[in-house]
């Protein structure tokens, strides 16, 4: 079991569980750990990111390591920088979570680090002995990881956009990098969730808060609606009604569009076991195989790298282009989604028509024990639930692994039957599970 990392990384209470004396000891444990020359590290918008920031980058120059500082960037553009220039990247972020929580992520050349690694990570974070260099690291500020993703993004050949977009930065870490490249190739666009203060970041906004942006598309009769998160890695998508196009569909648009122009390697997208049934049952209909892996989009990229597909990702948003970066991008998948729409002169909706969505509900059991999951009743109870409801279905209970409750999914083709069974097995955990006062 992993103390300090969770699914995405280190993450808690800024300043209270995750504070700069964490952070020190982190730097200190990459130093010693995986020994890098040059360290780059980028933030988000949260009052605590660049304490947090200085924290790792002294544990680091402590021990010799030279430290580049990117300021506020997003979570993509470090995974690239990293990737490209073979430097450990670090990112101070909590993604989609409010400004009370901060965490951070490790990247060795481009990708999140895998369980072994984290846990290899840990074993010097406890460590007392400090390494302590007979010449000190540098830190140093540096633009290179904004003008690296640009160019990136140059690479694409993108055309200039001409339906009206309206795009939410959810006050985060894309909200300049977005605001950039959004003036350039979408002349007639909005920007929205772009004033952070150093506590707004998703508040209200953003792909966990999608009403803003429907209501704005709606307002301002957009044509399209872009939302991304806190650290800029994930998207979520609303055509001209408002109507949620989610990552499985984004996905299945640009997965349709690859495999027509020949460019979907092996004709194979990776997905968690979140996806919805009735998506991963259309992308079989065109002839495209699909992977499932644990949900993380870290295991979606371990999948993707290991045996070189093109495309995959997460109903949340993440959505990662192998062929082009190393991790989910919310900017760059939608600049590619744009793209895909005005080259097949498709809307989102008739890109999507022959998809039968299963009703799918994620439900959050908050305030009760995660261990009441060990529990042989409950353990009793979802194996009936899932034999009940048969193979053409999805059932999942796990605990989370950023917050303090437990995450039920169910889907179903009959909704009557999802709601039965959703009801039963969270009355049943919230009886067996509660905290007592």
């Amino acid at each position: 079991m992993k103390k300090y990392f969770g699914t995405d990384g280190i993450r808690g209470k800024a300043l209270e569980k995750l504070n700069s004396n964490l952070a020190f000891k982190l730097g200190q444990a990459i130093a010693k750990s995986l020994k890098p020359m040059d360290v780059v590290i980028g933030e988000d918008t949260r009052q605590s990111s660049s304490l947090l920031a200085f924290g790792v980058a002294y544990g680091l120059a402590l021990a010799g390591v030279n430290v580049y500082m990117a300021g506020v960037v997003s979570t993509p553009m470090i995974a690239l920088y990293s990737k490209e220039t073979h430097k450990i990247g670090v990112m101070i972020t909590a993604s989609h979570n409010p400004y009370t929580d901060n965490g951070i992520k490790v990247f060795k050349n481009g990708y999140k680090m895998l369980d072994d690694e984290e846990l290899e990570l840990e074993k010097y974070i406890d460590e007392d002995e400090l390494l302590v260099s007979n010449s000190f690291g540098k830190i140093l500020f540096t633009d290179e990881v904004r003008k690296l993703y640009i160019d990136k993004v140059n690479s694409l050949n993108l055309p200039s956009f001409n339906q009206s977009i309206i795009y939410d930065s959810a006050n985060g870490a894309n909200y300049k990098i977005s605001n950039e490249i959004m003036s350039h190739y979408a002349k007639n666009s909005l920007q929205i969730g772009n004033t952070p203060d150093g506590f707004n970041i998703n508040l209200n906004v953003g792909s966990t808060y999608i009403d803003t942006i429907s209501l704005k598309v709606k307002e301002h009769h957009a044509q399209i609606g872009l939302s991304y998160d806190g650290d800029g890695d994930r998207l979520l998508v609303v055509d001209h009604s408002g109507k949620l196009f989610d990552g499985d569909l984004i996905i299945y648009i640009i997965a349709k569009y690859l495999k027509k122009k020949g460019q979907l390697k092996k004709d194979t997208v990776v997905l968690t076991r979140m996806s919805n049934l009735g998506v991963i049952n259309a992308l079989k209909g065109l002839g495209i195989k699909v992977i499932l892996t644990d949900v993380g989009d870290k295991y979606v990229s371990d999948e993707l790298v290991k045996n070189g597909y093109s495309l995959g990702g997460e109903n949340s948003g993440h959505l990662i282009l192998n062929d082009y970066l190393p991790s989910g991008d919310g900017l760059f998948a939608s600049l590619f989604l744009l793209k895909v729409l005005e080259e097949m002169n498709e809307t989102l909706e008739s890109a999507t028509k022959e998809i039968y969505m299963y009703p799918q509900v994620l439900h959050n059991i908050r305030n009760v024990d995660k261990n009441v999951l060990n529990h042989p009743t409950i353990i009793n109870l979802i194996n009936n639930i899932k034999e009940k409801l048969g193979d053409d279905s999805k059932f999942f209970v796990r605990p989370s692994g950023t917050e303090d409750l437990i995450r039920v999914t169910i889907s179903h083709r009959d909704e009557t039957v999802l709601k039965h069974y959703l009801s039963v097995v969270i009355d049943e955990i919230k009886r067996l599970g509660e905290i007592k006062k």
